[in-house]
């Protein structure tokens, strides 16, 4: 992690939308130069409204932020003049060659000549598509066209880069290419804010993350802070048939050291102050219910957890629509 000095700077944000809606409901937050920093939290949790206001595209109730060193509503021009933005749904020119796209993004910039060239160059050589650079990009594979809307976010050297969900739809491979490149901005000293739904995603690149729910930081600080925090084991128990919920928590209830019970189809999670010995005790419970285990597995605690203790909830049943 790198960075004397902070990128970005939020502090008691607030918006409310015209139907009465509060988005933002006081957020603080910082993020230090040339880290990455994950941004979490379901549909409605307030990332995108965030992420409206630290890219100028929004202006909030209350509250100030900064990012690069300007401030979103006095110095909005310089702030967007120092920020890329990969949106999630790709904004390349389909009937456009990669070169072709890369050159229009750096002109809106106001960039020109052989360095707007070298410019292009230069990132069709750091994202691989030098051969395909000629093709247009409607050709061009998910993997392919996502590193292309990657690199027209960093035509004009931003000092910070948005990131929106940017490997949703990828395959393993191409998903790992991008994790890389994202690593390697972060390294070069670009400032790097990411939202993703993936919370592995999160827990691999992030240096810092926060955990929004309902307008509100519920968490804040590095992955392995947020899960050590939470202390114990995680148990992920299998079963033969999908339980009744009421019958799961009845079971578990009177078995000591266990807590934050979750069911979800036909899978059972807990955290328990000492996996080894209180898995058994889980198992024998469950049985005695008449809940047939199928499998059990142990872990060292999750962010989904790290989200369970803050919000109440699973991040996965927000997700599936289960909440807002």
């Amino acid at each position: 992690m790198s960075g004397d000095t902070l990128a970005i700077e939020v502090s008691d944000l607030t918006k409310t939308y015209p139907n009465g809606v509060r988005a933002v409901n006081g957020v603080t937050f910082s993020v230090p130069s040339g880290t990455v920093f994950g941004l979490l939290g379901p549909n409605g949790a307030g990332k995108s409204t965030t992420i409206k206001v630290l890219t100028t595209l929004t202006r909030p109730d209350s509250g100030t932020a900064r990012v690069a060193g300007f401030d979103v509503l006095s110095d909005a021009a310089q702030v967007r003049r120092h920020i890329g933005c990969v949106a999630q749904n790709s904004g390349v020119d389909p009937a456009a060659t990669g070169r072709e796209n890369l050159v229009l993004q750096g002109q809106l910039y106001g960039l020109g000549g052989g360095a707007l060239r070298a410019r292009v160059d230069g990132l069709l050589e750091r994202f691989g598509l030098t051969e395909v650079a000629g093709r247009l990009v409607k050709t061009y594979s998910g993997g392919m066209r996502r590193k292309l809307d990657v690199a027209m976010g960093l035509v004009q050297e931003p000092r910070v880069l948005f990131l929106d969900e940017p490997t949703t739809g990828l395959d393993p491979e191409a998903r790992a290419e991008l994790w890389k490149e994202i690593t390697g901005m972060a390294a070069s000293g670009i400032t790097v804010v990411l939202t993703t739904h993936y919370l592995e995603e999160a827990d691999e690149l992030a240096d810092t993350l926060a955990i929004l729910d309902e307008g509100k930081v519920v968490a804040y600080g590095t992955p392995e802070s947020l899960k050590k925090a939470l202390h114990g084991d995680s148990v992920q128990i299998l079963l033969n048939e999908p339980p009744e919920e009421a019958a799961v928590r009845t079971a578990l209830s009177n078995v000591v050291g266990a807590h934050d019970v979750v069911v979800h189809g036909r899978e059972v999670g807990a955290r328990v102050d000492a996996g080894a010995d209180s898995a058994p005790a889980l198992l024998s419970a469950l049985e005695g219910a008449g809940l047939r285990v199928a499998s059990v597995t142990l872990s060292a605690p999750t962010l989904d957890e790290v989200y369970l203790r803050h919000a109440g909830r699973t991040f996965r049943s927000v997700q599936e629509g289960h909440i807002r």
